[in-house]
C-alpha cells in the first residue's frame, strides 16, 4: 500500500484530503442491495384478486333497473326506470314484481338460473357508498338473489354505450 506525502521539492508532508471514491463504491454496494433485499422481506397475506371482465348483460323484462345518485345534503335518490321512488315504495314495488315473475313462471318451483329475475343498479361514481348498500340491502329483502351492477365497459373492448 503506498502514501502520497507531498510535493518533490522536499517538503515531506503528509497529505490530508480524503480518498470518497471507496465511500462511494460502498454506498452504491449497499444501495442496490437494499433495492433488491427489501421488495423479498415485505410480507402480504396472500389472497387472490378478481380479474376485470366484461360480460354483456341480458335485458330481460323482468329485469328491475334502478339507477342510485347522491342527492343534495347526503339524501339519495333511487329511481324505477325514470320514476323517482323511496324506500319503502321501492320495497313494495320489487316484492310485487317477484311475485309477478314467480308467477309468471307457474310458482317458486319453476325458478331457474335463467327464469329468476334480476336487479341491475346504476350507481353515479359520485354516489356514497349508504345510497348504494341500502339500494342492494332492500332489494335483497325483497327476494331478489342477484342483484348487479352496470358499468362501463373497458377502453379497448371495442362495445360501444348506446
Amino acid at each position: 500500500m503506498a502514501m502520497s506525502v507531498g510535493k518533490e521539492d522536499g517538503d515531506d508532508v503528509p497529505m490530508s484530503d480524503i480518498n470518497t471514491t471507496p465511500l462511494v463504491d460502498v454506498m452504491l454496494v449497499l444501495l442496490i442491495i437494499f433495492l433488491i433485499a427489501v421488495p423479498v422481506v415485505v410480507e402480504t397475506v396472500p389472497i387472490a384478486l378478481p380479474a376485470t371482465a366484461y360480460e354483456a348483460r341480458e335485458t330481460k323484462p323482468e329485469n328491475v333497473e334502478l339507477t342510485v345518485r347522491g342527492g343534495p345534503g347526503g339524501t339519495c335518490e333511487v329511481y324505477w326506470g325514470m320514476t323517482p321512488i323511496d324506500s319503502q315504495t321501492l320495497l313494495d314495488r320489487s316484492v310485487k314484481s317477484l311475485e309477478d315473475a314467480i308467477a309468471k313462471v307457474g310458482g317458486a318451483e319453476n325458478l331457474t338460473d335463467d327464469t329468476m329475475p334480476e336487479a341491475h343498479i346504476r350507481g353515479d361514481v359520485n354516489t356514497p357508498y349508504k345510497c348504494i348498500g341500502g339500494t342492494i340491502f332492500t332489494m335483497q329483502r325483497a327476494g331478489f338473489a342477484r342483484v348487479g351492477f352496470v358499468s362501463e365497459p373497458p377502453a379497448g373492448t371495442g362495445v360501444t354505450r348506446l
